[in-house]
């Protein structure tokens, strides 16, 4: 009998191994005899062999009857198909196309090969491995024991999944797979068993290099060589849902962010000595090492850069958790609920990639080869990479900031590129979605009322040496603040603001710590007691927060007998003080329920610091590039047609599909911008809820620093208000040159002060602030100022205000929903839709960052 065997495919490569496609193999019709059976032990049974093709009936002895020969050919054809059963297993794993699996692991000297075997076992439908071979690593008595077993301690002894021979082998046998960087070509090449990927080899490889000796043959038939049959199917939905055991990436870039937890938990493998601890240390100990180390940062990465959670840390914003797919991720990626391990080891790679260098744009050419697993699914991580990234991108988790683009860089693939969008307000808000959505690829226009951009952000540069803030300048919380990103892609050093801040009596004492201590602690008490009562009001119960800690505040002191000092009276007016600084209003007007609604959800962790150089700095990057049309008021916005149309001052009408407005919360209350449908009765409500607060600013320089001898080196210095009546009126003075060589003085005021100085010109105001200023060191002499500012917000007509408060009968929801898209035509940004980080340039460049998103997203 013929022998026919139809064998595997195979295409060479130049790394010297074999490139099997097993979907690709039909059982033969007519087999050669073979042994019949094949223990688990690796012994083989014979069985008689079936007649050969010299044996023919034909050949039989002469003397043999018809009925014999008869008798012995039916006898051969049985043994023939027996024989022919038992050559050809296929998987047993439900819904395998691999019709004649082979095996890739060829570690057995019986190795099945593409043969028979008692048993496949099932990585993927294009990746098995024969029962011989799992014999010679999981039997004792076999050579690849001591492999399996001395792989396993480092994998039971790292990581917290089964140590099984599945795992074994997909971690340490199977081929890698690597594509060909070629611009014309990007086949996908199985690399011979000896070869170990790194990411040197990902990023040059190319048909036809050779590895083993790092030196590579160019022919023109290289590239031309066919990709193997099993690549296509990588990409269908069915092939992952096959697959036996998630990828684990290999020495990925992530590993030095997750030290502290196990690697196959947050889709690394254990087997690594990137994911390796010391000898003999227990996941107990590093665990409880770790936890007396909060803030775990990577050796020459920016301090502030923390965008992992450690095991047992919560309240840290913009952080996410390693082992732990977030709500919008799910909600994005469903396919992975079940099983999160890839989609997590992508996108922790991602992360840690863009906080190493955070100073060019991630894309996936930079990512790919940082992608180190074996197998074929490999292959599938490249493919989900790209977009996981993407998603990443639009939600600006990467790639944001100061970051530009070139118009054939985008950041987005050209399905996001159809849209218009204008954007009201040249504003923190307004221009950190710019600068996304320009980045994406999406066509923008910004009109803004002013001549100028930066909206609540403007620096004065004209004081010697010194930058100062008409507006904001301190950074609260750098840890992930995007602002902490933005310095570090400009190379701008941010100073941190020291923890002392002696309070000074009018008179010129300093009040002893120990008095500001106990006042401080009697303060916060009170505060408590707030959060204690309003856990169980509703938004009618709710009262104005200055009459809530009036009425704590004489209750303790009835029913505890305590009779503060006169000083101490005048220190707890401080912090009052400092508590309307933080609301941008007198407490009269603020909500005792809500009065720090967003304290609820993780805050900036971290220095607060002084941005020496200015905010405008920032400000003027992210502008760069942009389309900005100064001196342009919106008057009106209609949103009634299929596209929108603006109106601005000077009659002109643009015309859009999207808009983004941005403009100050005083603004919308006042109606400056007509929406044509009007806005409705719930988001007109949500505006009015929340109170448009103000405070000014006052800077003074000097001739020489007259202060240095009494503050001794501290950022800041506390004015004690003699009497409630000028609370506010000054209370903290902010020495703006860290390096102490220029002499200049920036102070604040808050509350019911504001209203005092409103009516009175600058000259009016710097004279009581140098009143305040000769009180407070009244020991010497105090020159006149040879320079000054004084800011009057409440009345610029496009701003009207500093920053949002909620307002009493108010609640923290309103930001949400002031922030509601109106028919995916009108969206809303800017710090009073930001309800986790209200009142800051932060919370503002955030809104603009997730309207971005929302917008791109439609």
């Amino acid at each position: 009998m013929a022998v026919r065997m139809a064998a595997a495919v195979v295409v060479t490569l130049a790394g010297g191994g074999a490139d099997t496609r097993e979907c690709g193999l039909r059982p033969p019709s007519d087999p050669a005899p073979r042994s019949n059976n094949t223990m688990s032990t690796g012994r083989v049974r014979t069985k008689k062999k079936a007649c050969s093709s010299d044996q023919s009936p034909d050949n039989l002895p002469l003397r043999s009857s018809g009925r014999q020969v008869k008798k012995k050919a039916a006898e051969a054809a049985d043994d023939d198909e027996e024989a022919s059963e038992k050559k050809y297993r296929k998987c047993e794993k439900a819904g395998c196309t691999a019709t004649c699996p082979v095996c890739f692991a060829s570690a057995a000297e019986r190795c099945a090969k593409n043969g028979y075997t008692s048993r496949w076992y099932h990585l993927s439908c294009g990746e098995h491995f024969c029962n011989e071979c799992f014999d010679h690593y999981y039997r004792s008595h076999k050579d690849g024991y001591e492999k399996y077993t001395a792989w396993k301690r480092i994998w039971t002894s790292n990581g917290k999944s089964e140590p099984s021979p599945k795992a074994f082998m997909a971690d340490q046998q199977l081929p890698y797979w690597v594509q060909c960087t070629k611009p014309d070509c990007g086949k996908w090449r199985q690399l011979t068993k000896e070869i170990q990927l790194t990411p040197q080899i990902a990023k040059t490889y190319r048909c036809g290099m050779k590895l083993n000796n790092s030196t590579k043959t160019e022919g023109s038939d290289q590239c031309s060589m066919p990709e193997d049959l099993r690549v296509a199917e990588v990409s269908d939905h069915w092939w992952y849902s096959m697959l036996i055991l998630p990828p684990l990436l290999k020495d990925s870039v992530a590993a030095p962010f997750l030290a502290a937890y196990y690697p196959d938990c947050v889709g690394m493998s254990p087997s690594c000595t990137s994911t390796n601890r010391l000898p003999g240390e227990s996941n107990l100990v590093k665990l409880e090492h770790l936890k007396s180390v909060p803030n775990l940062t990577v050796a020459g990465m920016n301090k502030y850069f923390q965008p992992f959670y450690q095991p047992n840390e919560c309240g840290k914003a913009l952080c996410v958790r390693p082992d732990v797919m977030e709500l919008d991720e799910l909600y994005e990626f469903p396919e992975y609920s079940r099983d999160p391990t890839m989609y997590l080891a992508l996108r922790n790679l991602i992360l840690a990639l863009w906080y190493t260098n955070c100073k060019e744009a991630l894309t996936p050419q930079k990512c790919i080869h940082h992608i180190i697993v074996r197998g074929l699914v490999r292959i599938r991580c490249v493919q989900e990479m790209e977009r996981i990234l993407y998603f990443m991108t639009r939600k600006g988790l990467i790639n944001t900031g100061i970051l530009s683009v070139n118009p054939d860089q985008y950041l987005l693939p050209k399905e996001y590129h159809n849209k218009s969008v204008i954007i009201v307000g040249a504003g923190a808000a307004g221009l950190a979605a710019a600068r996304q959505l320009h980045n994406f690829g999406i066509k923008v226009i910004i009109l803004e009322a002013k001549d100028r951009i930066g909206g609540r952000v403007l620096d004065d540069k004209t004081f010697k040496g010194v930058t100062v803030g008409r507006g904001a300048q301190i950074v609260n919380g750098c840890v992930n603040n995007p602002m902490a990103l933005m310095c570090e892609q400009l190379g701008i050093k941010m100073h941190k603001l020291g923890e002392r801040c002696d309070l000074i009596q009018e008179g010129g004492r300093i009040t002893d710590p120990t008095i500001d201590k106990r006042m401080d602690f009697h303060f916060n008490a009170i505060l408590d007691v707030v959060s204690e009562w309003r856990k169980d009001k509703t938004q009618h119960q709710d009262v104005p927060l200055g009459e809530k800690i009036q009425e704590i505040y004489k209750a303790f002191i009835q029913e505890s007998g305590i009779q503060f000092s006169e000083l101490e009276e005048k220190v707890l007016q401080f912090h009052l003080s400092n508590l309307e600084y933080a609301c941008g209003s007198n407490l009269s007007q603020v909500s005792a329920r809500s009065w720090d609604h967003n304290e609820f959800f993780a805050q900036f962790a971290g220095d607060h610091t002084l941005l020496t150089v200015g905010y405008s700095t920032v400000i003027d990057k992210l502008a760069e590039g942009l389309d900005i049309r100064l001196n342009f008021p919106v008057q009106s916005i209609d949103y009634s047609g299929e596209e929108v149309q603006i109106t601005t001052a000077d009659g002109t009408v643009w015309t859009t599909q999207k808009v983004l407005v941005t403009v100050p919360l005083a603004l919308l209350q006042k109606n400056a911008i007509q929406f044509n449908p009007p806005l409705s009765e719930k988001k007109m409500k949500a505006i009015n809820s929340l109170g448009a607060g103000v405070i000014e600013k006052i800077a003074l320089q000097f001739p020489y620093r007259f202060w240095d001898s009494k503050i001794q080196g501290a950022d800041f210095f506390g004015h004690v208000p003699p009497n409630s009546s000028q609370r506010g009126l000054f209370s903290v003075f902010y020495d703006m040159d860290p390096e102490s060589k220029e002499s200049i003085l920036m102070s604040v005021v808050t509350g019911d002060a504001v209203t005092t100085i409103k009516n009175l010109d600058d000259k009016q105001v710097v004279q009581q602030c140098m009143t305040v200023l000769r009180e407070l060191f009244k020991e010497q002499e105090v020159p006149d100022p040879v320079k000054f500012f004084v800011t009057r917000w409440s009345k610029d007509p496009w701003l009207q205000m500093a920053y949002s408060f909620v307002k009493t009968g108010g609640s923290g929801e309103a930001y949400d929903i002031i922030a509601e898209d109106i028919q995916g035509k009108i969206f809303f940004a800017g710090e009073a839709t930001n309800r986790h980080f209200p009142q800051t340039v932060t919370g503002a460049y955030l809104s603009g960052v997730r309207e971005a998103s929302k917008i791109a997203a439609f």
